[in-house]
C-alpha cells in the first residue's frame, strides 16, 4: 500500500493493515523530517482505502523509536520563533491525523519508545508493550520537552499529575509503572507482543472495545469540558522546581505549559505546546544541551577510532594503594579486569580493600549490584607487597606519590620485568609524561591515565600521549578506559595536561579576585549561582590546599605569562596555616562530621581576617557580573589556547573534558560552547573591558578573527 524509506504500510488479512517503522540501512528508528513527512503520506494512504477495519503500527528494528532525530536540530532552532512554531505546527499534522483516522490503531511497542517514539503511541487508540520495553519523554535532558503532542496527550491519557512527573523528569518508565500510570492498555511478553496487539485491535474492531472514547478523551480538556483549572498543578510546580538544575527552564516551563493547557482543547492545547516549545528551544539551555548530546556522540566515535590496534587487556596491575590506585584497581576490578594492586605499605593495602568493600557493599544495597557480582569484584583484586605477577600485567597503572624522581626509581626498576607488550600507564595530574619516560629503555610504551577523584564516580579520563608515546600505547590505553565504562579523550602531553591547566585559569581569577579585596564568600555565591556545584573557594578545600597549590605551581611554571605566580596567594596563606580544606577540617571554611561521617561546611570567621592580610587596598564590593566575567573569561581564552596548541583535537572533546570532570554548568556546555552563545564578539567586547587585569584576559589572535567575522568555535558539526 505505502513503501517509504522508513515506514511501510501493507495489508495483513481480515481487512487489517501494518504500519511499520523500518528506517533503512540504520539499525534505529527516529523521527527525522522524511519519517514525520512519510508519517503524513502512510496515513492519508490509510485514510483514503476503503474497507479497512484497523491499523497495527510497529517496528522491524530491535527498538521501536527512539526519538527524534537530534542531529536536525541545530539548522531548525536557527528559525525565527515564528517560523519554528510553524515548523512544529506543521509536523504535528501527522499525529492529529493518526488520531483522527475513523479506524482503531493499535501500536506495539518493543524496546524502545521515548520522545517522539513514545508521542506516535500516545497518538494510537490503544498501546500494548512488551516487558523488556520503555517509554518515556526524556526531552528535559536537552533542555526541551515534547512537541509532537506529548504534553498534551499524555496529561489526557495518564493524567496530569503523571504528565507533570514524566515529562519534568525525563527518565524512561518500564512497562508494569506505565500500566500503573494508564499510559499503556496492556503489558505482555515479547513473545505475546504481536498476538496480543493484533487481538486487541480485532476487539476493537468488532466493537468489544470503545476506541472512539479513548480518542475523543485526547480532544477535550483534561477536566473534560474545560470547566476550570485542575488542583495540583501549585503542588507539583514547586516539586519541579525544587528538583530544576540551575537555569534549565524546560520543566518548569512544561509544567506552566500543561496548566494552561488543561482547560483547552486539542487543537488549542496544540498551538500552545508548538508556541511554548519554539521558546524554550531558543534559550541557552537547550542550545548547549543538544550539543553535549552530539558531543557525547562524537566522543564515543572518536574513541572507538582511537582503540583500533588495541592490545587486549586481561590482566591489570597498579602500583600504589592510596585512594587514587585504591579506586582504579576497584573499577578494573568492577568490570570483569582483574587486577593486582602493589604497595609496600600492609596499611595502605588493608585500607583499600576495606574501603573497596565498603563501596561495592553500598552498590549491593542500592541495587546496583548482586551479592554475587560484589564477590566476584572483591576476589578479582589481589593486594600484594611486591610485584608478583607483574610479567603477566597487559597494562601497569603508576599511581604513586607525586614525586619525579621517585617516579623514576620505582618505574626504572620494574620496567625490565614487563613483557613487550605491557603498557606503562602513569595516572599523574601534574607531571609532564616526557619528563617520566627519560627514566625508561621504552618510552613509547609509555602513556598518561588521568583519573579524577572519587574513581569510581568521575567519569572522565585524560589519555595523555607524550611525545615519544606508541598509538598502540594510546590505543591499548583508550580501550582499558572504555572497559571501565569510562570517557577517554586523548589530550596531548603538558603542564596540566587539559582540564586542570583550564581549570587554574578559573581558579586563579578567583585568588586574583580575592587578592584585588572580593569577599570569597561573595565569589562562592555567585559562581554557585552561576551554576557551578561548588564555589572556587569551595573547590579548593574539596580538592586539598596541598594539591591546589601544587597543581598552581605547576601551570605557572608552564603558562608563567597568562597564569604566573601571585605576589598575595591565598593558597599560600592557606597552607603556611596548615589549613588543608576537608582533610584537615579547616581551609577557607571549617569542616564538622555529621552522623554519617560526611564533611559539613561551615563559614570560619577566621578566614575573612586572614584573607585581609592579602587585601592591601582593604575589601571591596563587586558586582555579581563581574565576578563571572572575572572568573568565565580566562577560563574562555585558557580553552582557546588549548585548542589552539592541539591540545585537544575538538571543541566537543574540550568542553565534554571540563562537564566531566569540574561540573562545568551544564547549561552553558562548557568554555567553548559558552564562548559562543556569547557571541566571540561579546566575548572579546567583555575582555578588552578588563584587560587591565592581566594576559589572562587578552583573547587569542584565533578567537579576535573569528569574532570580526561572525564565526563560533563549532561552526563546523556544532550549532
Amino acid at each position: 500500500m505505502y513503501q517509504g524509506k522508513s515506514i511501510r504500510v501493507s495489508a495483513i488479512g481480515d481487512g487489517f493493515v501494518e504500519l511499520c517503522f523500518d528506517r533503512a540501512e540504520e539499525p534505529i528508528n527516529k523521527f527525522d523530517a522524511r519519517t514525520v513527512a512519510e508519517l503524513k503520506e502512510a496515513v492519508a494512504v490509510i485514510a483514503a482505502s476503503p474497507g479497512l477495519r484497523g491499523v497495527l503500527a510497529t517496528s522491524a528494528k530491535e527498538v521501536f523509536v527512539v526519538g527524534a532525530d537530534i542531529t536536525e536540530f541545530g539548522e531548525k532552532f536557527k528559525l525565527p520563533h515564528t517560523e519554528l512554531v510553524e515548523d512544529v505546527r506543521s509536523s504535528n499534522e501527522a499525529f492529529v491525523a493518526l488520531e483522527d483516522l475513523a479506524l482503531p490503531t493499535v501500536v506495539a511497542v518493543d524496546g524502545h519508545a521515548l520522545g517522539g517514539g513514545f508521542e506516535f503511541a500516545l497518538a494510537c487508540a490503544l498501546r500494548v508493550m512488551s516487558r523488556k520495553a520503555l517509554v518515556g519523554l526524556p526531552e528535559v535532558t536537552l533542555g526541551l520537552f515534547p512537541g509532537f503532542g506529548g504534553t498534551v496527550r499524555l496529561s489526557r491519557v495518564a493524567g496530569p499529575q503523571a504528565a507533570v512527573e514524566w515529562i519534568s523528569d525525563g527518565k524512561p518508565r518500564g512497562a508494569d509503572a506505565a500500566l500503573a500510570a494508564g499510559a499503556v492498555d496492556l503489558v505482555c511478553d515479547s513473545s505475546e507482543l504481536r498476538v496480543a496487539a493484533l487481538d486487541l485491535l480485532l476487539q476493537a474492531a468488532e466493537g468489544g472495545i470503545d476506541w472512539r472514547a479513548a480518542q475523543e478523551r485526547k480532544r477535550k480538556p483534561v477536566d473534560g469540558n474545560g470547566s476550570g483549572r485542575c488542583a495540583g498543578f501549585a503542588q507539583w510546580r514547586a516539586r519541579v522546581a525544587l528538583a530544576s538544575a540551575t537555569h534549565q527552564p524546560a520543566a518548569l516551563a512544561a509544567v506552566d505549559l500543561m496548566e494552561r493547557a488543561a482547560s483547552l482543547d486539542r487543537d488549542a492545547a496544540l498551538a500552545l505546546e508548538s508556541e511554548a516549545f519554539a521558546r524554550v528551544a531558543h534559550t541557552q539551555a537547550a542550545s548547549s544541551l543538544v550539543q553535549v548530546f552530539l558531543s557525547e556522540q562524537l566522543v564515543k566515535k572518536a574513541a572507538r577510532r582511537r582503540m583500533q590496534g588495541a592490545r587486549p587487556v586481561r590482566q591489570a596491575m597498579v602500583l600504589g594503594a592510596g585512594i587514587m590506585g585504591g579506586g582504579i584497581a576497584l573499577t578494573s576490578a568492577r568490570h570483569g579486569i582483574p587486577v593486582r594492586l602493589s604497595d609496600p605499605s600492609p596499611k595502605a593495602l588493608d585500607g583499600a580493600v576495606t574501603e573497596a568493600a565498603r563501596l561495592l557493599a553500598r552498590q549491593v544495597k542500592s541495587g546496583r549490584l548482586s551479592a554475587g557480582q560484589s564477590e566476584s569484584a572483591l576476589r578479582a583484586i589481589t593486594p600484594q607487597a611486591g610485584s608478583e605477577g607483574i610479567a603477566a600485567a597487559d597494562v601497569l597503572v603508576e599511581a604513586i606519590v607525586e614525586r619525579l624522581e621517585t617516579k623514576h626509581q620505582v618505574l626504572r626498576a620494574l620496567e625490565r620485568q614487563l613483557h613487550d607488550g605491557t603498557v606503562l600507564a602513569s595516572n599523574t595530574s601534574s607531571l609532564r609524561i616526557d619528563d617520566i619516560a627519560r627514566a625508561l629503555q621504552r618510552p613509547e610504551r609509555l602513556v598518561g591515565m588521568h583519573f579524577f577523584n572519587p574513581v569510581s564516580s568521575m567519569q572522565l579520563v585524560e589519555v595523555v600521549q607524550g611525545s615519544a608515546t606508541s598509538d598502540e600505547a594510546v590505543a591499548t590505553a583508550v580501550a582499558y578506559a572504555c572497559a571501565m565504562k569510562k570517557t577517554p579523550i586523548v589530550v596531548k602531553d603538558g603542564p596540566g595536561f587539559l582540564v586542570n591547566r583550564v581549570l587554574m585559569a578559573y581558579t586563579g581569577a578567583a585568588l586574583r579576585l580575592i587578592s584585588d579585596g572580593a569577599d570569597y564568600l561573595a565569589i562562592d555565591r555567585v559562581m554557585e549561582a552561576f551554576g557551578w556545584p561548588m564555589g572556587p573557594s569551595y573547590l579548593q578545600d574539596v580538592i586539598g590546599i596541598d594539591t591546589g597549590s601544587h597543581v598552581a605551581d605547576v601551570i605557572a611554571a608552564g603558562y608563567p605569562r597568562r597564569m604566573p605566580l601571585l605576589e598575595r596567594d591565598a593558597l599560600k596563606l592557606m597552607l603556611a596555616q596548615g589549613r588543608l580544606g576537608q582533610k584537615s577540617g579547616a581551609g577557607f571554611y571549617r569542616y564538622e562530621r555529621d552522623a554519617g561521617g560526611r564533611a559539613v561546611k561551615k563559614v570560619d570567621p577566621a578566614t575573612q581576617a586572614l584573607l585581609a592580610t592579602l587585601q592591601p587596598a582593604g575589601p571591596r564590593s563587586f558586582d555579581d557580573e563581574e565576578i563571572v566575567d572575572r572568573l568565565m573569561l580566562p577560563f574562555v581564552v585558557e580553552a582557546a589556547h588549548a585548542l589552539e596548541e592541539g591540545v585537544v583535537a575538538t571543541p566537543a572533546e574540550l568542553d565534554m573534558a571540563l562537564l566531566l570532570a569540574l561540573g562545568c554548568p551544564a547549561y552553558t556546555g562548557g568554555a567553548l560552547k559558552y564562548a559562543d552563545w556569547l557571541g566571540l564578539d561579546e566575548v572579546v567586547r567583555r575582555c578588552d573591558a578588563v584587560r587591565a587585569h592581566g594576559p589572562m584576559y587578552e583573547p587569542t589572535p584565533r578567537m579576535r578573527q573569528l569574532a570580526a567575522g561572525g564565526g563560533t568555535f563549532y561552526a563546523q558539526g556544532g550549532f
